[in-house]
């Protein structure tokens, strides 16, 4: 009992932590990331109908020359991709190292990095799939209320807007890319990742939008949705989620994986029971689904940085 005590106190100062940074990645830290190869090119504020403003980072490999059309790799939480010294925690996912290099070994198919910016205190409601969350009930949707409003994560009654700020990726975002980059815009070049809430919104990116991402690279997936696994509605929705909204095998991929430490000590049971469900839709571990357990790692950028380049493997490779 004392170390389930111990263990949840961890969790929750960890998710305190985070909850009170997020808004200084947006607010104070706008400082332009420095990149190790290609170059970066921020869109201040990209305005938005649906979302809050927000930067909008496009990495450009070297060879981008506007010419040649280049696979498109939509990325969450972009304040942290590129260089930790611009970050809260010191720490980068290091994907123009990764990419940049994977390309030059034409490992992988030539890609652009579009780095969305999360929205600091609107984070949390702008990644959590509300498909699965309308389908609650209401006392569920207090408990999710309730545990959320425990870690600092919402004031208020909880209700998320991932439908819009899918709406402001697919319908905003990406034709401005289109239109102003060389890009494969057809669903086979174009692809969806992230990390924790960041991985629940690349899932229900793909499921929400079967036409428009080929391919969705989830990261520590943050399965619970809340921090407290205790009388929690919210995993059991999600699993019933897929079980009704997963893409077609025969044209899209997904990858996943997990830790055992610190948030990702949550997630073992939660993606077996998600694995299970992939199995049953028909796709096929190894060639359009990967899920990946790395025993020992946590829960931060170093750690998936240190496996970045598994799933651009499984999306871009050539």
């Amino acid at each position: 009992m004392n170390s389930n005590r111990k263990s949840h106190g961890i969790i929750v100062s960890l998710v305190l932590l985070i909850a009170g940074v997020t808004a200084l990645q947006t607010m104070g830290m706008a400082q332009m990331p420095v990149v190790s190869s290609g170059r970066l090119v921020r869109h201040d504020s990209f305005p938005s109908r649906y979302v809050t403003p927000r930067h909008v980072d496009v990495w450009l490999p070297e060879g981008y020359d506007g010419k040649a059309a280049f696979d498109v790799l939509y990325m969450h939480d972009g304040q942290m991709l590129y260089d930790s010294n611009t970050t809260w925690n010191r720490m980068d996912w290091q994907v123009d190292e990764t990419a940049g290099r994977l390309m030059r070994e034409k490992r992988i198919s030539n890609c652009m990095v579009v780095g969305i910016w999360n929205g600091g205190p609107t984070r949390h409601k702008d990644y959590f799939p509300q498909g699965p969350y309308e389908s609650l009930s209401r006392i569920e949707k207090d408990t999710v209320t309730a545990q959320l409003q425990r870690v600092g994560r919402t004031n208020e009654v909880f209700s998320p807007q991932s439908d819009n700020y899918l709406k402001f990726l697919v319908q905003e975002l990406k034709p401005f890319i289109d239109n102003t980059y060389k890009t494969r815009p057809e669903r086979e070049h174009t692809f969806v990742a992230g990390s924790s809430m960041g991985g629940l919104i690349s899932m229900y990116a793909i499921c929400e939008y079967p036409g428009v991402f080929g391919g969705a690279a989830c990261l520590s997936t943050h399965w619970p949705g809340t921090f407290s696994m205790e009388n929690n509605p919210v995993p059991a929705a999600f699993l019933r989620y897929m079980k009704s909204s997963l893409p077609s095998p025969a044209d899209h991929k997904l990858y996943f994986d997990y830790g055992d430490q610190t948030l990702d000590a949550l997630y073992p049971p939660l993606q077996r029971q998600a694995d299970e469900i992939m199995q049953e839709k028909g796709f096929l571990r190894g060639s359009n689904w990967i899920t990946q357990f790395y025993p020992g790692q946590n829960h931060s950028e170093a750690a998936w940085a240190s496996r970045f380049q598994v799933p651009l493997l499984f999306l871009l490779a050539k």
